[in-house]
């Protein structure tokens, strides 16, 4: 009876340590996991933007006298030509003979400079036609082998910087069509002056009323705005970059609008990056060497229609593109420790292999917000650990809480 007492304390003492050994054994470090692909992949500039109008009009008195009350206010769509205010114009002496002849010298030079204008349009609408012809051309003869993708790609760049050119020239013959305007009203609220007849101050542009400076009745004097006009479907996107981050930036590069408040990015195309910087400080009170970029939207005007001046985009500038290499989260990848010369070792992941988690360094080729280029190290479909805890070494056993 005594050896058999023994013999079961024994046993129950095995099991409470073997109990004890399973209890206190270390346990897999749980991580998330992803897998490694092949696939596309793109270099960015990713910045805040904004919209701002291309071309924006300040409506000023034309001459000093009584405003009628405008009943026009911010949103409203107006025609050119139609009227927004009415002057009554305040009694002063008779134009002499050297005002009208300066007034008359006005209207004439405006009137040259609409014409020279109209023609650099016309010039550079012939500039678009023939670039865009020879981009077709092109398009042609690089299908069938016949021009290279360099050449091609310059052909594209033309026709881009030709297309700009165009919307400037018009941009500068609306600037002297307005101009010829404003000298012909003051021609002609210089003799309404003389004859005491209400002068109606009407819209140089066919638009929308984005500011109202006077609404009630009040007497103005000659220069004071009275309302801003802009046409909200010629927008374009600025955004403020870093210098070093714009010297990878060029005209023609593709952009993605993001974060703007719609269903779908939009797609646009820088067109200018200003020569001239700027110091700007930022939130945390460094300064900062900045540079304005400016983008044209080239998705469909229906598409960002509820955009108007001055609203938050997110702006994503693709500087490089990849059609298909080896990728992972960049969240999986981490500076390996510095050898004992003090020398950067490069870069590692952990791969997940059989319940157990190795290190493997690897050569980054890239990254952006999302995703690491890597040129050798990991295998496409290897599982590789996402933002690894402190608690992961090579060979540590850990146990994934998602499917990669």
């Amino acid at each position: 009876m005594q050896r058999r007492s023994w013999i079961t304390l024994s046993l129950a003492a095995a099991a409470a340590a073997v109990l004890l050994g399973w209890a206190f054994r270390p346990r897999p470090v749980e991580v998330e996991v992803a897998a490694a692909r092949l696939g596309p992949f793109e270099t960015t500039v990713d910045e805040d933007g904004r919209t701002r109008l291309r071309d924006r009009f300040v409506v000023a008195a034309p001459l000093a006298g009584q405003l009628q009350r405008i009943s026009w206010r911010e949103g409203d769509s107006v025609q050119a030509g139609q009227v927004l205010a009415t002057l009554q114009p305040a009694l002063s002496p008779l134009l002499g003979a050297r005002d009208r002849a300066q007034l008359q010298a006005a209207l004439a030079a405006a009137q040259a400079a609409l014409q020279s204008a109209r023609h650099q349009a016309q010039a550079a609408q012939a500039r678009l036609s023939q670039a865009e012809h020879a981009l077709r051309r092109s398009a042609d003869l690089a299908g069938q082998g016949f021009v290279s993708a360099s050449q091609l790609d310059n052909e594209a760049l033309a026709a881009a910087q030709a297309r700009a050119e165009h919307e400037a020239a018009q941009a500068a013959e609306e600037t002297a069509r307005f101009q010829w305007e404003q000298a012909r009203a003051a021609l002609q609220a210089a003799r309404q002056t003389e004859a005491g007849e209400p002068f109606a101050v009407r819209a140089p542009v066919s638009g929308r009323v984005l500011k109202v400076h006077q609404t009630s009745e009040a007497t103005v004097a000659l220069g004071t705005p009275l309302l801003e006009l802009g046409d909200t479907r010629r927008l374009e996107v600025l955004a403020e970059l870093l210098t070093t981050d714009a010297l990878q930036v060029h005209p023609g590069s593709p952009v993605r609008i993001e974060g703007w408040g719609g269903p779908v990015p939009l797609q646009a195309q820088v067109r200018l990056v200003e020569p001239g910087g700027f110091t700007k400080v930022s939130a945390l009170g460094v300064e900062e060497q900045r540079v304005n970029v400016l983008m044209d939207l080239t998705s469909p005007p229906a598409q960002w229609a509820a955009l108007g001046d001055g609203y938050r985009v997110g702006v994503r500038i693709i500087t490089g593109q990849q059609a298909r290499v080896l990728t992972v989260p960049v969240g999986a990848l981490f500076p390996l420790p510095a050898d004992h010369g003090g020398a950067a070792a490069g870069w590692g992941v952990f791969v997940l292999d059989g319940g157990r988690a190795r290190l493997h360094p690897v050569t980054l080729r890239g990254r952006n917000a999302q995703q690491a280029w890597l040129g050798d190290g990991v295998q496409a479909g290897q599982s590789v650990i996402i933002y690894p805890p402190e608690a992961v070494r090579d060979g540590a056993r850990v146990s994934p809480r998602n499917s990669p």
